[in-house]
């Protein structure tokens, strides 16, 4: 049974490219293990750029990851709010909303 926190969409293309999304998994736990900061706070890092660069899956991805991770909402949000004075109050309203999309779905 297909782990209902993964996009379908992902999920079809890990089917069809398996050794390709193996191999971005790995650089993503690369990446995770070549410093000191925890999870929470990686995703809390990785969120802000995908809201920066318009990336509402990756901005999914990482707010299902920041709860598992053990981040409250408010964490979450805050995370995006302080994106305002470098990326505009339409991005990180648009950003909000992807968040939101999560948080209320859960």
């Amino acid at each position: 049974m297909p782990n209902k926190s993964i996009p379908s969409h992902y999920l079809k293309i890990k089917k069809e490219f398996p050794d390709f999304i193996q191999d971005i998994e790995n650089l993503g736990e690369t990446c995770k293990n070549a410093g000191p900061l925890d999870a929470k706070t990686a995703h809390l890092i990785q969120l802000a750029a995908a809201v920066a660069t318009k990336s509402e899956g990756a901005a999914h991805s990482h707010t299902r990851q920041l709860l598992q991770a053990g981040a409250n909402p408010e964490e979450i949000k805050h995370a995006v709010i302080l994106l305002a004075s470098t990326i505009g109050f339409p991005a990180v309203m648009a950003g909000l909303s992807w968040v939101n999309d999560i948080l209320e779905a859960k």
